[in-house]
C-alpha cells in the first residue's frame, strides 16, 4: 500500500526563522492522518534561516539522522563533538542515555535540511555524534546506503536503530528498483517522479507499507531520500 502525504497536507509552519514541514505528526496540532512507521517517528523538511538554529537542548533514547540538501549545519553537544556537515552530505547523533546539542546555520545563505528519527532498537547507551560525504555523483542511478542499523551495510554511518537511510539520484527518464523487506518513507527533494506509477512531486512523501518491489521513474531529473524500517 501507497499512502501519498501531500506537500499541502503537512503540518508545521513558517517561524521566520524556520520553515518547517511535518510529514509525521509532531505536535498535538498536526496532521492525525500522519502516522509513524515502525520506529520512524519524525521527518521534518526544515529550512533555516542565516545566523539562526534551534539552541542547546536536550534528547534521549533517540537515532537523529540529518540529510543537508542546502546550506551547512553546524553542530555542538554536550560530548565535546563539534562540526560544520554541507550539502550532499549526512550526520547522525544518538541520543543514548542523554546529551544536548544545538544546530546552528552560521552562513549567510539558508539551510534546508531533513531531520529524521528513530527510535533505537534499545534505550541508554553512550551519547555518539558523526558525520560524513556523500557526493551526489556516487549516488548517481543507484541507491545509496546512507545510515544504517545493520553492520553489513558498510560505508554507512551507524545507527541503533533497525532502519536504514538510502539517497539516490535520477536523471529524467531513468528507473530504479528497490526490494522491500520492511515498512517505508519516501521523499524527493527536487522534481517529480513515479513510484510504483504513483506520482510524488518534490517535497510529498510516500508512506509504504506491504509493498515487495518498488519501482522508481523519475519524471524530471530528481533526488530521493528513503528510509526502510523492519
Amino acid at each position: 500500500m501507497l499512502e501519498h502525504r501531500f506537500k499541502s497536507e503537512l503540518s508545521g509552519g513558517d517561524f521566520g526563522w524556520l520553515n518547517a514541514r511535518h510529514h509525521f505528526r509532531v505536535t498535538a496540532d498536526g496532521n492525525p492522518a500522519h502516522r509513524p512507521l515502525g520506529a520512524l517517528v519524525v521527518w521534518n523538511d526544515d529550512v533555516i534561516a542565516p545566523g539562526t538554529g534551534f539552541p542547546m537542548h536536550p534528547h534521549q533514547n533517540m537515532e537523529i539522522i540529518s540529510c543537508l540538501l542546502e546550506g551547512a549545519v553546524t553542530h555542538r553537544d554536550s560530548t565535546g563533538s563539534y562540526g560544520r556537515t554541507v550539502a550532499g552530505d549526512v550526520q547522525v547523533m544518538s541520543a543514548g542515555s542523554g546529551i544536548r546539542h544545538e544546530e546552528r546555520n552560521e552562513e549567510s545563505v539558508p539551510l534546508r535540511l531533513f531531520q529524521i528519527w528513530l527510535r533505537p532498537r534499545q534505550n541508554g547507551g553512550q551519547p555518539r555524534w558523526a558525520s560524513r560525504p556523500f557526493p551526489k555523483a556516487e549516488r548517481a542511478g543507484q541507491w545509496v546506503v546512507l545510515a544504517s542499523g545493520r553492520a553489513d551495510d558498510q560505508g554507512a554511518l551507524p545507527i541503533r536503530a533497525d532502519a536504514r537511510v538510502l539517497g539516490a539520484t535520477l536523471k529524467a527518464g531513468q528507473r530504479l528498483d528497490y526490494s522491500m523487506t520492511g515498512q517505508g518513507y519516501l521523499v524527493p527533494t527536487l522534481g517529480a517522479l513515479k513510484v510504483n506509477a504513483v506520482q510524488v512531486e518534490a517535497g510529498d512523501g510516500l508512506a509504504i507499507t506491504d509493498e515487495s518491489q518498488l519501482l522508481v521513474e523519475a519524471i524530471d531529473d530528481t533526488e530521493v531520500i528513503m528510509v526502510e524500517v523492519f
